[in-house]
C-alpha cells in the first residue's frame, strides 16, 4: 500500500520481519521423595502422554535428574509449571517443575 503526500512523494510500506517468539521447555526435576507413579500420573494428566511415553520420561527424570515434558509458548509453559507445582503440593510431593528457553 502506497501513500501519496502533497508533494507527490510516494511512501511505501516497509517489509517488517519479526522473529517468532521463543519457545519454552517444561522440565521436571528429580528428587528423592516423589514416587515414580506420581510422576507418571503428572505426565499423563498435564501433558497428555500415553503410558509408555510417560514411563520413558519418568525414567529419564530418575536416572538423568531431569526430563523435558514438552515445548510451548511462554504463557502456556508458565501455566503448565504452575499447574504441576500446585498439584504436587496438594498431594504433598516436592516435585519441581521449571521452564527454560528451548534451544
Amino acid at each position: 500500500m502506497a501513500i501519496q503526500h502533497q508533494n507527490d512523494t510516494e511512501l511505501k510500506d516497509a517489509a517488517v520481519r519479526t522473529a517468532p517468539p521463543p519457545m519454552w521447555q517444561v522440565v521436571l526435576l528429580n528428587d528423592d521423595y516423589t514416587p515414580m507413579d506420581f510422576v507418571i500420573d503428572v505426565l499423563q494428566h498435564f501433558f497428555a502422554m500415553p503410558s509408555e511415553k510417560a514411563n520413558q520420561i519418568m525414567l529419564k527424570v530418575h536416572t538423568e535428574g531431569r526430563g523435558i515434558c514438552g515445548v510451548y509458548p511462554q504463557d502456556i509453559a508458565a501455566t503448565k509449571v504452575a499447574e504441576v507445582t500446585q498439584y504436587a503440593r496438594a498431594h504433598q510431593h516436592p516435585l519441581q517443575c521449571i521452564m527454560e528457553v528451548s534451544q
